[in-house]
């Protein structure tokens, strides 16, 4: 079948190409770091072993729900729990490489298969899940760092990242099987559902569509360039071969496009970053519109799957951190997705709002506790409010219908506390009002409970 690509779509990338041209080359002229006259000196780890483990249990109460359908979350008493366990081997090989094995094993379902709610209430629940634990390879990775000069800053040793320096000015490439989220989106204050923030649509941009099989994995190559304040990272990553899927295209015939530019700075004498991300997804998927039309001929739910054809769908969206004291950052995050067609790989969202603030312990003498505060509102586009309300089942939604729909509004706190140097017990609660864009449901209130160590 001879695929066809509308013409926006080269605009698209046009357009993500001339703003990386335009902006990285300025930054290079006025932010250029020069070399310091005191150069870290630190010896470079040749291996690395590191281990990390978390459970994450979660309860609702009953609460109201006019209907419920195939994809609704149950509206009575829920527990559930996750587990797993994850050991990172990393080598150099050479000169600024690295070389990272992630043996993973996985146990345990999310909330109701992790069905019901767009911004699911925990990302350590995955789209799939087993009663009995079972084994993955979540990441098998190079990353190939070439330094170009500027201050010579020390690099400390952490999961995937071997001890020792690198300059501020420098080329950054990696290639393998990882998260898109590894690279892009990334956020100080609310990226980590093993250490922060649970919820879906905080930990990342709810809009956000990035390539991945069930467990969020996907094979593809990336660059970074660091230079002097600015970074600019393009991507390329294989989708699955049916969207949400478990099972990724190994052809790359169907793939994404990553872009993303970076801009750290001080304000009010404190470090932030604004990040402005953007995703092209080429495969074949379906219109919202052609599945309606369908099921108004058959007189049966409309089935994406169905009207699947070669297409593209784009989205952007905005990222800012920012610290306000030594113990105090906030964050921010907007998103926008193309709304006709349906959602690839992530989750049923197509407009969200995010923003939060993350404080530690020290003003009550416990600094190496974090307390978590964030709401998130996400939205559908008109043409996914009219696929839910004919009964089509998205990612994670729909309830068979959808007579009285509302955004989907979301707030989450959450408290961590340090057990001891290498273990975390947290206290996590959300309000999730509107789940699935519904509200003839809900609200609901969603307590959890996450014990998680690492060395």
């Amino acid at each position: 079948m001879q695929r066809s690509f509308p013409s926006r779509s080269w605009i698209f990338r046009s357009v993500l190409a001339a703003v990386a041209l335009i902006l990285t080359p300025a930054a290079v002229l006025a932010d250029d770091a020069p070399a310091t006259s005191n150069p870290v000196t630190t010896t470079f780890d040749t291996w690395g072993f590191h281990a990390q483990a978390t459970s994450v249990s979660q309860y609702h109460p009953a609460f109201h729900a006019a209907y419920s359908g195939p994809n609704s979350l149950s509206d009575d008493n829920r527990g559930s729990t996750t587990n797993d366990v994850t050991v990172f081997l990393g080598v150099r090989p050479w000169a600024g490489a690295e070389v990272w094995l992630d043996p993973e094993i996985d146990q345990g379902f999310g909330l109701n298969n992790t069905l019901g709610v767009a911004g699911f209430t925990s990302g350590e629940a995955y789209k799939v899940g087993r009663s009995t634990p079972y084994f993955r390879m979540q990441r098998w990775f190079l990353r190939q760092t070439i330094d170009l000069g500027g201050e010579r800053q020390k690099v400390d040793a952490d999961q995937n990242q071997l001890g020792g320096s690198q300059t501020a000015n420098r080329v950054v490439l990696t290639i393998g099987k990882y998260s898109v989220v590894d690279i892009f989106d990334t956020n100080r204050y609310a990226h980590d559902a093993r250490n922060d923030f649970l919820n879906w649509s905080i930990i990342d941009t709810g809009t956000y569509d990035y390539a991945a099989d069930a467990w969020g994995y996907t094979y593809g190559a990336a660059g970074e360039w660091y230079q002097g304040s600015w970074t600019t990272r393009f991507g390329f990553f294989g989708l699955s071969d049916v969207p949400n899927s478990k099972k990724l295209d190994g052809t790359l015939r169907q793939f994404q496009e990553d872009a993303e530019i970076e801009h750290r700075h001080q304000l009010w004498g404190q470090p932030g970053a604004v990040r402005i991300t953007a995703f092209a997804t080429h495969g074949r998927m379906g219109a919202y519109v052609e599945a309606v039309g369908e099921s108004e001929v058959t007189g049966l739910p409309p089935n994406i799957a169905a009207v699947r054809r070669w297409a593209v769908r784009d989205g952007f969206s905005l990222s800012a951190e920012q610290q306000l004291s030594e113990d105090l950052g906030v964050f921010l995050r907007a998103g926008w997705a193309e709304g006709d067609k349906e959602t690839y790989e992530f989750t049923d969202i197509d407009r969200t709002v995010s923003a939060g603030l993350s404080m530690t312990g020290k003003r009550w003498g416990r600094a190496d506790d974090t307390v978590g505060l964030a709401g998130v509102v996400n939205a559908p586009s008109e043409q996914l409010k009219a696929f839910l309300a004919a009964g089509g089942l998205g990612v994670l939604i729909g309830d068979g219908k959808l007579i009285n729909s509302g955004p989907e509004r979301i707030l989450e706190t959450y408290y961590s506390l340090a057990l001891f140097k290498l273990a975390r017990l947290t206290f996590d609660y959300q309000f999730v009002d509107n789940p699935g864009y519904n509200r003839d449901r809900g609200p609901v209130s969603v307590l959890s409970a996450r014990v998680h160590a690492q060395f």
